[in-house]
């Protein structure tokens, strides 16, 4: 009985501990994502921003994303076209592929797939480097010199996060639009004046506004996860591959809550097109 009682005890304690873990963690997270906002805002505004830094950032991230991104799309869009066209032949309504298809990649698919992009190849880059400064006591010497990490580090990354995931978005998009744009026109579903009309006609300029917003907001939080877990890495180089996992699986986990939040919010606010 004591023995039982001593277990359910630890189960307990082991879930609080962790509970307050992660409370933690997100507090952190937020107010390194306040303070690289300000500092980036402030350092734009005063020209002390670091451009050299955002622009090898920049094009760092853009050249390890922007393959892996293309050929994530191209299968993407053809999946949802065998599925949308699939249904709608079944229903009688192949001149609303294109209008599902296009706004449905826009919408949803085209930030995501960029934001995971972003998480899982440039935000473990990220990390590692944030984590291997750390480690090496970088950061802490630059502290000791006045020089703020943040400013120095966080906020070049960030906005370079921001700027890249929003380009990525668009690419997915193209890429996937016109992957279901040929398979569909090509197999003689619906021909490319429907295709297109549909589209047209059902497509808002919110849809791209929302696509846009859906892209720096995953930046911003895949960039802020990962650098939050490189400049608490601790223990070497296995810290910091631990905190390179860590920072991928919470990225994605975030980014997939936080793309319910969001299109919920939209969809209850902006009324959408019926014709």
């Amino acid at each position: 009985m004591a023995s039982a009682v001593t277990g359910a005890r630890d189960a307990v304690d082991f879930l609080v501990d962790h509970a307050t873990t992660g409370i933690n963690t997100a507090g952190e997270i937020v107010v390194l994502g306040w303070d690289s906002t300000i500092a980036a805002i402030t350092g734009i505004l005063g020209r002390t921003f670091s451009w050299d830094e955002f622009f090898l950032q920049a094009w760092f991230m853009a050249r390890v994303s922007l393959l892996p991104t293309i050929l994530v799309s191209v299968p993407f869009g053809v999946i949802v076209s065998v599925q949308v066209g699939g249904v709608a032949g079944q229903i009688g309504a192949n001149s609303f592929i294109g209008a599902v298809n296009a706004i449905g990649v826009m919408r949803q698919a085209a930030p995501l797939v960029a934001a995971i992009m972003i998480a899982g190849v440039v935000g473990a880059a990220v990390t590692a480097d944030l984590g291997a400064r750390t480690v090496r006591e970088e950061i802490d010497a630059l502290m000791v010199m006045g020089i703020s990490p943040v400013e120095r580090l966080v906020a070049p990354r960030l906005v370079a996060a921001v700027l890249v995931g929003v380009c990525l978005s668009a690419v997915v998009a193209t890429t996937a639009i016109m992957t279901g744009y040929v398979l569909v026109v090509g197999s003689g579903a619906v021909s490319s004046g429907t295709y297109l009309g549909a589209f047209i006609s059902f497509g808002q300029t919110l849809d791209l506004v929302m696509a846009v917003l859906k892209s720096a907001i995953f930046g911003f939080i895949a960039v802020m996860v990962s650098a939050h877990k490189g400049l608490n890495a601790r223990g070497g180089p296995k810290g910091v591959s631990d905190a390179v996992n860590q920072s991928v699986v919470l990225s994605v986990i975030l980014l997939a809550l936080v793309n319910v939040g969001v299109t919920q919010v939209y969809v209850m606010l902006v009324p959408q097109r019926l014709v």
